[in-house]
């Protein structure tokens, strides 16, 4: 579904991704996982077509994407859950959501849409008319995730779903992505806890400083010596 191939990414003078190659097919949870400042959150960020690519191809679909602005690329099927949820936090959870289909003009699938987001999110229903920024932490990750959905990409990605959550919650958002995924969307994950992340995902990359240093079978790679004093916190 998803195909890149020696992918470069700058920030300014920092070569941030230095050549990677990574595929995520149809049906699968596949994790990104590395340390801070490893490059994640710029991998998302160039597939979605925020940073642009200094070298390399981003395919979807057999399609070339990496000259295509970001509208276009939610359009094609691709929508990010970024880092930090950045939901509108003067708009109801309501706005927010529409927010997040403003590429559907059809009533019917947008009404679909929220019917679909609200069997997912209770929660979010009950709050609907609340405003985004007066949610908990919780509640802001999964509004961020249902606006992402409201879309109905083919490919979800997360960037740091966890990231600042009581461990109950983590739990329950961890529930919903393979509960998403089982409804047949392709998730790609980024996730400082790597332990939750390889345990829900089919296969995991480890990324170190702009390179694919590790990848595998996410049920085998957690087994590595070198991935669990890395990122599993064993000695």
């Amino acid at each position: 579904m998803l195909k890149i191939h020696n992918l470069n990414t700058h920030y300014g003078n920092i070569h941030a991704l230095k050549g990677i190659d990574l595929a995520v097919n149809q049906g699968e949870i596949v994790s990104l996982i590395g340390s801070n400042g490893a490059g994640k959150s710029t991998t998302l960020l160039t597939i979605a077509g925020l940073l642009k690519p200094t070298a390399g191809s981003i395919t979807f679909k057999g399609r070339e994407i990496s000259n295509q602005p970001p509208h276009e690329i939610v359009k094609m099927g691709i929508s990010l859950s970024p880092e930090g949820r950045e939901v509108f936090p003067g708009l109801s959870v309501s706005e927010n959501l529409t927010l997040g289909a403003f590429i559907m003009k059809d009533k019917a699938k947008i009404k679909t849409a929220f019917e679909r987001v609200y069997e997912l999110f209770p929660r979010l229903k009950e709050r609907r008319n609340q405003v985004a920024g007066t949610l908990s932490g919780g509640e802001q990750q999964m509004l961020a995730i249902a606006r992402a959905l409201m879309a109905e990409p083919q490919l979800l990605m997360l960037d740091e779903p966890s990231l600042g959550l009581a461990p109950n919650i983590v739990a329950m958002i961890f529930e919903l992505i393979q509960s998403i995924n089982q409804q047949g969307t392709t998730i790609m994950l980024i996730e400082q806890n790597a332990n939750m992340a390889m345990n829900v995902s089919h296969r995991t990359y480890v990324l170190e400083t702009g390179k694919i240093s590790l990848q595998g079978d996410s049920k085998e790679l957690i087994k590595n010596q070198e991935v669990k004093r890395a990122y599993l916190g064993v000695v």
